[in-house]
């Protein structure tokens, strides 16, 4: 069987027990360990988790590109570099509107042209910081002129990989033309990412390591797999934003009964009952062991690396917990 390089989102309830899930993916062969970022910083954790591996990835899955500003981000990347002996992907996400305006109050107008220019500020600063050179970005939406600065510390690389999250065509299309890698959000099934989103990652004739995420539930009982999955359903198709994705598998209409639930006042991470059986099958890895192995071939030759986490919306810690160990069982199974 042949299988795209595996990735790796540990959980944990605390953070220490996230770091002992990092460690076990990296023993059992994942390749990077990503550090996600809502519930926690994720430079924060991608710092604890440099200091945990040895020798897997630690990217930042994603960092929000629009909170921090290019000088913070760039420092941060650089320490994260150093701490992981070269080991950082930096991967950067615009998030939605109201996240950006209502919780972090910054600006989120021409998301696409702002984090071009983010992305470009980003890099002056990680490759000229060491240098004390004047380092001047003069965009539409971002100026900076950092002058009589010099960080004084080598760099252990002046290019560091930079990964872009993106959705919706324009997005994707410009981490196809800027990025180092591409990360998806986690319902990205083959048949998707074939027909809709290697197009725009290539149209501009550059190559980017391709890491597709997966929501993956691992069960003896493939019913139980399934309804652990349910609910991260649930969750991205109460977003309009994903429309797309399920008027591609014919599912709008299961999209639009699971959107009523949430208007009528359900969680957004609780809305497992109102997800159509069909829907966790076409859009999630959830199944038996033998099951989720032979979804997970059918990336070969379409992602260059599949990122692996459990479900966690609407679980118990227990449940969890359980799932991740069935998870990273298997990927040692795979990797052996």
């Amino acid at each position: 069987m042949t299988l795209p390089v595996l990735h790796y989102q540990p959980w944990g309830e605390t953070l220490h027990e996230q770091l002992a899930a990092a460690r076990a993916a990296e023993e059992a062969g994942a390749a990077v360990v990503w550090a996600p970022e809502l519930h926690r910083s994720a430079v924060v954790t991608a710092a604890a988790l440099a200091g945990s591996t040895v020798a897997a990835g630690v990217g930042t899955g994603i960092a929000l590109a629009f909170a921090r500003s290019p000088f913070l981000t760039a420092l941060s990347a650089l320490d994260l570099d150093e701490l992981s002996g070269g080991r950082l992907r930096l991967g950067l996400g615009t998030g939605v509107r109201r996240l950006n305006e209502d919780w972090h109050g910054v600006a989120w107008d021409r998301p696409v042209h702002r984090l071009r220019e983010t992305v470009a500020a980003i890099r002056l600063l990680v490759a000229g910081a060491h240098t004390g050179e004047r380092l001047a970005f003069d965009g539409a939406d971002l100026r900076l002129d950092v002058r009589g600065y010099r960080r004084p510390y080598p760099p252990v690389r002046d290019h560091i990989p930079i990964y872009l999250a993106g959705v919706g065509p324009a997005m994707t299309a410009l981490a196809g033309e800027i990025g180092d890698g591409w990360l998806s959000h986690e319902l990205c099934p083959p048949r998707y990412l074939e027909a809709t989103v290697l197009p725009r990652l290539r149209a501009s004739g550059r190559s980017l390591e391709v890491v597709v995420s997966a929501c993956c539930a691992v069960d003896d009982d493939p019913a139980a797999a399934r309804a652990a999955a349910a609910n991260v359903v649930g969750f991205y198709a109460s977003v309009r934003t994903y429309a797309d994705l399920f008027a591609f598998f014919d599912l709008a209409a299961a999209q639009d009964r699971v959107v009523e639930a949430f208007r009528a006042g359900r969680p957004a991470d609780a809305l497992a009952d109102a997800v159509d059986p069909v829907m966790v099958d076409r859009l999630t890895l959830a199944g038996t062991p033998d099951e989720v192995a032979a979804r997970l071939a059918e990336y070969a030759g379409l992602a260059d690396a599949v990122k692996l986490g459990p479900p966690t919306y609407g679980l118990p810690p227990a449940r969890i917990r359980a799932l991740q160990d069935n998870l990273l069982r298997l990927i040692r199974e795979l990797a052996s």
